[in-house]
């Protein structure tokens, strides 16, 4: 009886000189990202009900989603609101955020330096621009 071959990997340098093709990347995310490092305010609920606020910096940002990383402890599923603070330059000089609500989709492990948690949010239909200090009502 033969003994089966095991593949045998090739270094990714190696692969791209043999296959170059199969050194791209692929996305299948529908929408695109944009790395914009924006002041984002996260609040929600933890999974044992308490409240929490958190400051953070969106890590990218899509139509579809956003991922971040925060502090808190969240879980799949949660329902989180998200207040974006929109670049001046953008805005024409005006204080104007994005408000606006998502579930949480995906989690990453903590970092073990920073201890946050990579978080990946996909965002509802509703959205809100509000000028100042001006908030979301519930």
């Amino acid at each position: 009886m033969k003994k089966a071959k095991t593949k045998k990997t090739i270094s990714k340098k190696a692969a791209k000189k043999q296959f170059p093709a199969a050194g791209i990347e692929v996305n299948r995310r529908k929408e695109w990202r944009f790395e914009l490092p924006l002041s984002t305010q996260i609040e929600g609920k933890l999974p044992h009900g308490l409240k929490f606020r958190e400051e953070t910096v969106l890590g990218n940002i899509s139509s579809g989603g956003a991922y971040f990383c925060l502090d808190s402890g969240v879980i799949v599923g949660s329902k989180l609101n998200l207040v974006i603070v929109l670049p001046r330059e953008v805005t024409e000089g005006q204080n104007v955020k994005l408000q606006l609500g998502g579930i949480t989709v995906r989690l990453e492990e903590p970092n073990l330096k920073s201890k946050k948690q990579g978080v990946a949010v996909r965002f509802e239909k509703e959205f809100k621009f509000v000028s100042g200090k001006e908030r979301k009502k519930k």
